[in-house]
């Protein structure tokens, strides 16, 4: 089975890593983007959709069929937004993205960009966590094939373009954090193998960690 895959996010850093490695990897046949922007990038396997309001997908959703696996790295960081704004974008904006996409093809394989120390239980005392969580557990219930990345710090693959300045200025920390504490360091590359690893092949936990991640990454 070849993999045709929706990435949201991609003219972000993690969406960006992503990308880069699909139209890389021999399995995967098709990319559909949809950005807000365009993102300047061509490749015969790349087809980029422009649609301002993720809100309104309705109007596109012809342009969705036929997928078997959506790349979730929309998001933004909740440092300096309300809590409200925060959920919109983070929970309805995802669960509205996913309930369409649920319907257009269930047999999908969704793998959303979480984050190391989401709460699940959705009763902690994190506001971030709480909402990642609730957002985790929503998507698990849509999807027989979700997978939930919790990635830490996240080298970027060469290349890129939207590296965020703060991981830029700490980049030479990865090889030390690597080494130190595995657990919570990985590569955008690893990320996106993991990514089309469990697209291809189902894999037994849902929640995948850092060392999920490289362990998947091997395949």
């Amino acid at each position: 089975m070849k993999i045709k895959a929706i990435i949201t996010g991609a003219t972000g850093m993690v969406g960006e890593g992503v990308l880069l490695e699909c139209l890389e990897h021999p399995e995967v046949e098709q990319v559909l983007v949809i950005n807000r922007k365009p993102g300047g990038l061509q490749h015969p396997k790349l087809r980029e959709l422009i649609h301002a309001d993720f809100f309104n997908l309705e109007s596109i959703a012809q342009d969705l069929q036929g997928y078997n696996a959506c790349y979730f790295c929309l998001g933004i960081s909740s440092v300096g937004i309300g809590k409200e704004e925060y959920k919109h974008i983070t929970y309805d904006l995802t669960l509205h993205t996913g309930q369409l996409l649920a319907t257009l093809n269930a047999e999908m394989t969704f793998c959303y960009v979480s984050g190391a120390g989401t709460d699940t239980s959705e009763q902690g005392s994190i506001a971030w966590a709480r909402v990642k969580g609730a957002t985790e557990n929503a998507l698990l219930r849509l999807f027989k094939n979700a997978y939930m990345f919790r990635p830490g710090f996240m080298k970027s693959s060469p290349g890129q373009k939207n590296v965020k300045s703060f991981y830029s200025f700490i980049a030479w920390m990865y090889p030390i954090g690597r080494w130190l504490y595995p657990a919570g360091f990985c590569t955008l590359k690893e990320v996106a193998q993991a990514m089309i690893a469990v697209s291809l092949s189902p894999y037994s936990k849902h929640h995948i960690e850092v060392k999920d991640i490289v362990e998947l990454a091997k395949r």
